[in-house]
Formats: C-alpha cells, sequence, structure tokens
C-alpha cells in the first residue's frame, strides 16, 4: 500500500546548492533523497513546499514522499537523521493522507532575515546574518514595510527567471524585531513568494534605512513593478525559511 509522509525539518544551508537536487552539487533534496534510498532501496522523490537558494537556510522547511514500505513514521525519522550530514535534522515525520502535497497545499509561509549592525563583525553568527556596519534607521524602515502590506503586485522586487505564473502575492504580515540594538530581524508571511522577493525587499528597505531613500520613495519603487529601480538583492546567508502554514 502507498503511504504518503510529511517530514519538517531545519537546515544551515551554507554547503548547499540549495532545496532543489542538481546533476552537479550538493543539495538538499538530494542528500534526503539520498538517505531514503539507503533506507528503503527505493528511488523516492520529494516534494518541497517550495525552493530555497544556495545558502538559505530553513527553521521549517515541509516536504512529503510517497512510498510502499512497513517503516514507520518514527523509524524514517530516526534513520534519516542517522544518515544526513548533520547540517541537515528531520524534526518531525508523519503518515498523511494520500492527497496532501506539501507545495500545492500550503496556505502561507513565512521568511526571517537577520542583519547584525553595528561596528564590527561577528565571529560566531557571520553565516547568519548580513553584517551591515552603518546605522539604519529603523523606524523608517517599519513606516516604509507597511506598504507592502496586503496583495500587491511583486515585481519590482522579483529575480529574474522566477518561476511563476503571475507576480501578484497577499502579505498578511512584516514586521521588524530585534534583540538588543544590534541583530535586526526582518519577519514577513505571505501566501507565497518570487524568486529573490524577500532578499530584493531586504536590499531596498537597507536603502531606506540610510537614508538613500524615503519610505515614501519606497512605496514609488514598489508600486513602479520595476525591478531595475529597487536596492540590491541582500545575501542569502541572512534568509531563513521559519514555517509553512496549511
Amino acid at each position: 500500500m502507498l503511504k504518503n509522509f510529511k517530514l519538517t525539518l531545519e537546515y544551515d544551508g551554507s554547503r548547499y546548492h540549495g532545496w532543489q537536487r542538481q546533476k552537479n552539487g550538493r543539495t538538499i533534496q538530494g542528500e534526503i533523497e539520498k538517505a531514503l534510498m539507503t533506507m528503503t532501496g527505493k528511488k523516492i522523490f520529494l516534494t518541497g513546499s517550495g525552493r530555497t537558494d544556495a545558502g538559505v537556510h530553513a527553521l521549517g522547511q515541509v516536504a512529503n514522499f510517497l512510498c510502499e514500505t512497513v517503516i514507520l513514521p518514527g523509524d524514517f525519522q530516526k534513520g534519516l537523521n542517522s544518515l544526513l550530514p548533520g547540517d541537515i535534522v528531520i524534526k518531525a515525520c508523519k503518515q498523511v493522507h494520500e492527497s496532501f502535497h506539501a507545495r500545492y497545499d500550503a496556505s502561507s509561509k513565512t521568511y526571517r532575515y537577520t542583519i547584525l549592525n553595528r561596528s564590527i563583525p561577528a565571529a560566531i553568527s557571520r553565516q547568519y546574518a548580513w553584517f551591515i556596519r552603518k546605522e539604519l534607521d529603523l523606524d523608517s524602515m517599519r513606516v516604509a514595510i507597511s506598504h507592502i502590506i496586503g496583495t500587491h503586485d511583486f515585481s519590482a522586487f522579483e529575480g529574474s527567471g522566477s518561476p511563476r505564473s503571475h507576480s501578484t502575492r497577499s502579505v498578511m504580515k512584516a514586521r521588524f524585531f530585534g534583540k538588543g540594538h544590534e541583530y535586526i530581524n526582518f519577519e514577513i508571511r505571505a501566501d507565497g513568494f518570487l524568486r529573490f522577493m524577500v532578499r530584493n525587499i531586504v536590499g531596498t528597505l537597507v536603502d531606506v534605512g540610510h537614508h538613500k531613500i524615503t519610505p515614501d520613495e519606497f512605496k514609488e519603487i514598489f508600486m513602479s513593478k520595476d525591478r531595475n529601480l529597487a536596492g540590491v538583492t541582500a545575501p542569502p546567508h541572512g534568509l531563513f525559511l521559519v514555517e509553512v502554514e496549511y
């Protein structure tokens, strides 16, 4: 009998060429499929909730796979964690309805981007935050993000080669929070994301924080739908997929 298993996992993307399997280069999907092959002796295709790019991390990625097996969900979790590299961890595994699809059934996703804003870089967390030496005006950045709440065309923040049928997305939440005055976290929840969308938003928000543009000019760039007017693409290592909601 064909069974459907749902995985919840976290990973450090520093050493990987993103989520999606590739002929050349290690990927998260490829490593898990290789471990599933070892456990089951079968070629299993893993479906993720979405792709994360090279260098991007996850705290709550979701994936599913179909398999005819007598292996129990808990044993899949233990077995995979024993076979996978230490920077990929299966947090949970459970059997779900055969119709469940990790990508198509997702109702929203939450991403977090972390900035280290101080005069000196970090030794320990340098792989997980974008180091920006010049002080950011967080109040202005908060005003700017109010413009992206709701349903809009996000073409201005879309990377080239984005696999999509349209560029309209609905943002339910966007906020800044931080620990002390050094680490600044930008968190955004939406029904879907375009390629590089979060990183392009963050890059443009940093321009606001450095007074290169005003919050009103941020809105004008957003409404223009012109990627050429927006800021740089923030580096991938500050980005985390936090949660996928169903």
